[in-house]
């Protein structure tokens, strides 16, 4: 996305004031982030712009009752308590769970952090008569944790969660559910006017008033946002967990969604850390002093099919075709070998790896083998519309990657042509599904996305309850046999047990292939070598307030 000429001046005016608040205030640490995303993630509790949303907006300003182990890079991030000190599912009825909370932990504004609370986040998403029920906000947290229903205070430390069915992925789905201050939003409420008597409107004005000025009980507080513009959050010294208290001062984040300017921003100094550098950049980069922090992540960079009548996806030996004609070692080294090749969702060695009998390769002559069979050829090819973006979350490089695919695919007789959309747009969209005259026409889409657990990378894809608008089935893919494994896996609460179903499930599905699978994002930054103490963990996240600065 290219920067208009007035935004390009305001970014560049921003950028130079906090080069110099920083410069000024000697005493002062203040590390810089230009993010992906073409907006500041949205601020209230619950972040937009996928899950750099959660990255930069949520982790850092909010906790959540489970969280992510971001401390280690040598090993995967395992689901940890965070507000919750523990939980367990009833023995006797598995649709609920009691949870106990930690005690004496306060919200930014200095309230308690207690079950009325938890009962009053959960509301705010799922409860459509709650007086702080915010539609906004139900899209980006409820597909997430789609069998959660009702909360319950027990006491002050002690809530009961119901779900609609038996669920063992629930504590793993909670950490999308950030903890926002009931007494913050209360304030803003009552500073609405009083000419205002519609519910819904009130609500969401208190909304929008508590985004400019946000409570929650993170390592880290806002001080300053300015939509589009820049988001500025200060340490938070009376957090509750010492390990995980900052000791760096400011922390000022700023939306820069094209590479190259991002690239940019850091060679010039004007920002300390960026996400995703531009590939070609690389060398220059690491030659002026700067560091890459990459690892593998369980994420998934592919396309993902429409199965609604009519798709040209239907005949499988299309949808293998595809998997068989890109390139994915050329690929590798177009992204300056900041990528994994993708099999699968996950990968040989993984434990819900499985062993499904579809290989995932490069094998162009075996692609239009299958093309031809299914009555395609150079002079009648298949020709599909692929909505993408042109930046974004976790998306990698979308614009080279899919003009890469686009290349190769022509070799196997499918003519691509893309929708080119704003990020936000497409992730809205998303949940949308390929029915909806969003798609536009669109027969398949590219959005990357976590596979940390067993919702997230495989149920809400391909789980006939998983179809718009409940989740992520974006193409409306459907298949009993899928649905009975996903039924067990759910259902059953033994770790073990349930990873030999989840591994049943993945060889199913590669052998299914309702995606074409691509790549594993890296999470490539690059990032100043007076920040210290980077842990880049084998997660989609990263957490800045065990780092430190010179």
């Amino acid at each position: 996305m290219k920067l208009t000429k007035p935004s390009a001046i305001t970014l560049a005016c921003t950028l130079a004031f906090g080069l110099l608040t920083s410069v000024g205030a000697h005493a002062e640490k203040v590390l810089r982030i230009a993010m992906t995303a073409g907006d500041i993630p949205r601020t209230l509790g619950q972040p937009d712009q996928g899950f750099e949303g959660n990255r930069f907006t949520g982790i850092p300003m909010y906790d959540s009752l489970t969280q992510w182990d971001l401390s280690k890079a040598d090993k995967a991030s395992e689901v940890i308590p965070d507000l919750a000190v523990s939980w367990a599912v009833d023995a006797k009825d598995k649709t609920k769970w009691i949870f106990k909370l930690r005690p004496g932990v306060k919200f930014h504004d200095g309230s308690a952090f207690n079950a009325d609370a938890v009962v009053w986040n959960v509301a705010k998403v799922l409860d459509k008569d709650a007086p702080n029920f915010d539609p906004s906000q139900v899209g980006v947290t409820a597909s997430r944790m789609p069998t959660l229903r009702t909360a319950r205070k027990i006491d002050d430390l002690t809530v009961e969660l119901t779900t609609s069915e038996p669920d063992s992925f629930l504590p793993i789905n909670l950490t999308n559910l950030f903890m926002a201050s009931p007494l913050q939003w209360a304030k803003k409420l009552a500073a609405v006017p009083g000419s205002v008597s519609d519910k819904a409107e009130r609500a969401k004005q208190a909304w929008a008033a508590f985004a400019a000025d946000a409570s929650g009980t993170g390592p880290f507080k806002m001080t300053k946002f300015v939509p589009r513009e820049r988001l500025e959050l200060a340490k938070n010294p009376g957090y509750w967990d010492p390990k995980r208290r900052p000791q760096i001062d400011k922390v000022v984040m700023l939306p820069l969604p094209e590479a190259n300017s991002r690239t940019a921003a850091l060679l010039s100094g004007q920002v300390d850390w960026i996400e995703a550098p531009a590939p070609d950049a690389l060398d220059t980069i690491k030659a002026r002093g700067f560091k890459i922090y990459s690892n593998p992540q369980p994420h998934v960079w592919p396309w993902q099919l429409s199965f609604v009548p009519g798709s040209p996806w239907l005949d499988k030996r299309v949808r293998y075709a595809a998997n068989l004609c890109v390139n994915r070692p050329a690929m590798k080294q177009l992204l300056g070998g900041l990528m994994g090749e993708a099999t699968g969702t996950v990968e040989p060695g993984h434990p819900w790896r499985g062993n499904p009998s579809f290989h995932i390769k490069y094998d162009p002559d075996g692609a239009r083998k299958l093309m031809t069979e299914a009555g395609y050829s150079a002079a009648k090819p298949l020709k599909v519309k692929v909505q993408i973006s042109a930046s974004g979350s976790g998306q990698m490089q979308p614009l080279p990657m899919n003009e890469f695919m686009q290349q190769n695919l022509k070799a196997c007789f499918i003519d691509v042509q893309f929708d080119v959309i704003e990020w936000n747009t497409l992730y809205t969209n998303w949940r949308i599904g390929a029915k909806d005259p969003s798609a536009h026409g669109s027969d398949a889409v590219n959005i990357s996305f976590a596979a940390m657990d067993p919702f997230f990378a495989m149920v809400r894809f391909v789980s006939s309850k998983a179809a718009p608008p409940v989740s992520n089935n974006w193409g409306f893919y459907s298949n009993p046999e899928v649905d009975a494994i996903i039924a067990k896996a759910r259902t059953t609460f033994d770790a073990k047990q349930r990873d030999a179903l989840l591994a049943q499930l993945h060889a199913k599905i590669v052998d299914e292939a309702p995606f074409v699978w691509v790549a594993h994002d890296t999470g490539p930054r690059a990032i100043s070598a007076k920040v210290k103490g980077v842990v880049q963990p084998q997660s989609w996240f990263i957490d800045i307030a065990t780092m430190t600065m010179d």
